[in-house]
Formats: structure tokens, C-alpha cells, sequence
């Protein structure tokens, strides 16, 4: 009787390997790189934020400060030398600048290099004294010539105004101020959109229903006509700072409906989803289920539009300082530096065109926050995501 004989089954073990798949966090940010006008506006943000952030330290003068010498100097970046007659290196210098009427044209002023003095252009400069973020006072500058505001050898990077005044540091100063204001706009106008979309998408009812009015009523009202007719019924006596909060809330006012219709829509999606019935059984109260719960699910949202926020908000401010219905001096904008230009603007567009450059610091602050907006966008887009995983 032949038996058959089978061969033992021989189970072969070998090192196992894990295969990790990448984070959330990996795949946007491998996204993100890929849109280079994005990486690149987003390195430029970063620059700008710290020029912004310590503008009175960057800014070779104080903002305000008057040379009553040099009234409507040109920019003075092709007068920066670094060779001297004789072709010899000696690092960047200014010669002194003499100020006289022009033969031709009846009250403009032309200015001449003065070639016998030299001001060599130092760094960390001593020079007028000023309160870094109310913080501590210092007197010392990132660049200058550390001469006196009497001294023929200044500085003026991007030219001075009719008053004498450096456009370039009101340039820094007026960046900071815009930005602190749109920062502040957005945080709030967030706040309100947030809470007021979140318990009309999660409680519905009758709460939806009034607050949905209100959106609709906010939203209906043309946005420059309301924010004109809030900002003319400010007292023109109102104190600047005081005047800054109130135009703060004023854009606040007008930017947080179409935020909160949105955030409206994916709470009533989210609420639907399992974990938040979990949360229910578990006894969670509304304030936990929607701030622990619902609300970090729309974080990725949230970011995006803060950051396309952020030029609309900036143009509405120009706009409004512009028309005169914004910030008022001593305080700086870059929307008030353009109505500055607009109150003589057939005698500076001819004469004085550099004071224009403001209005090219906010057209590129601008772009470059719209591109970034766009290429995190498009890395944070979830269908975007999840065709690059597969």
C-alpha cells in the first residue's frame, strides 16, 4: 500500500517593512514647494514682515522728522558711490547735495552734488532717537550717515517730500502701521464670522434663520458706501489713535458676513458627522463640540482665507485713507502717502513722480499675498491632496 507522503509546509519569515504613508502636513507642504511664485512670495512675506516689524530701526530718519534743507530731493540710490576720483575702491559713500532754484522752471528746486565732502554710508548709525515698539528707546539706525538734519551729506534712498520729510522711512513706518491694522481687521472680523456662522450652522432653527438675515442685510449693503458714511460720521477731532481703532472696527464690521456664510456651510456638513455624535453621548457641551471639535476641521480653510484677506483689506484701508475718510496725520499709511500725492497731483506727477512709490509698495505687497494665498490654496485643497497621494 503506497502511502503518499507530503512535505511539511516551511513558513519563511523575513523582515518586515513598514511603510509609513506621509502626514497631512508633508503632503501640503510638498505641494506647496512645487508652485515656485508661491515659496518665492511666501520668502518675500517673511522679509517684509521683519522690515515692517522693525521699520524704525531699518528707516535711516524718524518719519515725521522735517529737513527744511531738502525739500523734494530726489531718490538718491544712483548717488550712492563707491569709488573715488581716482577709481580708487572706498566703499559706499554720498557726496553732499546743494540745493538751488532751477533757471527754467519757477519755483523747483534742483540739487547739485557738492563733490568736495564725502559721507561715507555706515551701519548701526547714530542717529535721532526713537521708541521701539513703546518698548524701549534706542537711537540706533540699521544705515546712515550719522550726520546732524542740517548737514548737506544725507541719505535719501527713495527722495523726500515737499516738508523735507524721508519717503522712504514713512514708507517702513507707513508698511507697519497698514499691516498692524490689517492684522488686527482680519483677527477680528475672523472672530465674529467664526462665532456668529458656527452656532447658525450648528444650532439652525430660528438662531439660523435671524442670523442668516443679518448676513444677508450686511452682505446686501454696498461695502464702500457703508465704510465711507461709517468712517465721515467719526468727529474730525477724534485723536489718531483713536481714530485707528475705530477705522479697525469699521473694516471689521464690513469683513466678517461673507466669512461667516461660509463657515455656516461646513458646520452644517460637520455636524452631521460621526464624531460629533460621540461627542453628544459623551455629555459635551455646544461651546465643546464646536470650538474642540468642528471648528479645527475648518482650520485649513480658516488659513487660507486670512491670507487672501489680506490684500482686500489693505486696498479697502488705502481707498478709504485715500478719500481722505481714513488715518489722519501724525500718524502714516500708505493710503494716506497717496493722498498726500492726489492733494498736489498735477504738480507731482510732472515734478515730484517718485512720490509715487508707495502706491508701488502696496501693489506688490498685494501681489505677493495673492500668490502666496493662491499656491496654499491649491496645497491645501483636499482633492488636490489626494490625487497627489494616489
Amino acid at each position: 500500500m503506497n502511502k503518499e507522503t507530503s512535505t511539511p509546509a516551511v513558513e519563511v519569515q523575513g523582515p518586515e517593512k513598514t511603510i509609513k504613508a506621509p502626514s497631512l502636513s508633508k503632503l501640503i507642504w510638498r505641494r506647496f514647494k512645487r508652485r515656485r511664485l508661491g515659496l518665492v512670495s511666501g520668502i518675500i512675506i517673511a522679509i517684509l514682515t521683519l522690515m515692517f516689524f522693525g521699520a524704525d530701526f531699518i528707516a535711516p530718519y524718524q518719519y515725521d522728522q522735517n529737513h527744511r534743507r531738502a525739500p523734494s530731493v530726489p531718490p538718491m540710490l544712483d548717488r550712492i558711490h563707491f569709488f573715488d576720483e581716482s577709481g580708487q575702491w572706498v566703499g559706499p559713500f554720498v557726496y553732499g547735495i546743494e540745493r538751488m532754484r532751477d533757471p527754467e522752471i519757477l519755483g523747483l528746486w534742483i540739487y547739485e552734488e557738492d563733490t568736495s565732502a564725502r559721507y561715507p554710508i555706515q551701519f548701526f548709525v547714530k542717529g535721532e532717537p526713537y521708541d521701539f515698539w513703546g518698548v524701549f528707546r534706542a537711537d540706533i539706525h540699521l544705515f546712515g550717515t550719522g550726520e546732524s538734519p542740517t548737514s548737506t551729506g544725507q541719505l535719501f534712498l527713495l527722495g523726500t517730500n515737499q516738508s523735507g520729510k524721508d519717503l522712504f522711512s514713512q514708507v517702513m513706518v507707513g508698511g507697519r502701521v497698514s499691516m498692524f491694522l490689517v492684522t488686527v481687521v482680519i483677527i477680528t472680523s475672523f472672530m465674529i464670522g467664526i462665532l456668529l456662522g458656527g452656532l447658525s450652522g450648528y444650532l439652525g432653527g430660528w438662531v439660523d434663520n435671524v442670523l442668516q438675515r443679518l448676513v444677508e442685510i450686511t452682505m446686501g449693503l454696498p461695502r464702500l458706501a457703508l465704510l465711507l458714511a461709517l468712517s465721515a460720521s467719526v468727529p474730525a477731532n477724534t485723536p489718531p489713535e483713536m481714530r485707528l481703532w475705530i477705522i479697525i472696527g469699521v473694516l471689521a464690521v464690513v469683513n466678517w458676513a461673507p466669512l461667516a456664510r461660509v463657515i455656516r456651510g461646513q458646520f452644517l456638513a460637520l455636524r452631521e458627522e460621526d464624531y460629533v455624535f460621540s461627542a453628544k453621548a459623551v455629555g459635551a457641551g455646544t461651546g465643546r463640540i464646536i470650538f474642540r471639535h468642528i471648528l479645527p476641521n475648518t482650520m485649513s480653510y480658516l488659513v487660507v482665507s486670512a491670507t487672501l484677506a489680506v490684500p482686500s483689506v489693505l486696498i479697502l484701508e488705502s481707498v478709504l485713507s485715500f478719500l481722505g475718510f481714513g488715518l489722519n496725520i501724525p500718524l502714516v499709511s500708505w493710503g494716506l502717502l497717496l493722498k498726500q500725492f492726489n492733494d498736489n497731483f498735477v504738480s507731482n506727477i510732472e515734478f515730484y513722480t517718485w512720490l509715487l512709490l508707495p502706491g508701488v509698495f502696496l501693489f506688490f505687497t498685494v501681489l505677493v499675498f495673492n500668490l502666496f494665498g493662491d499656491a496654499l490654496r491649491d496645497a491645501i485643497d483636499p482633492f488636490t491632496v489626494d490625487a497627489e497621494n494616489q
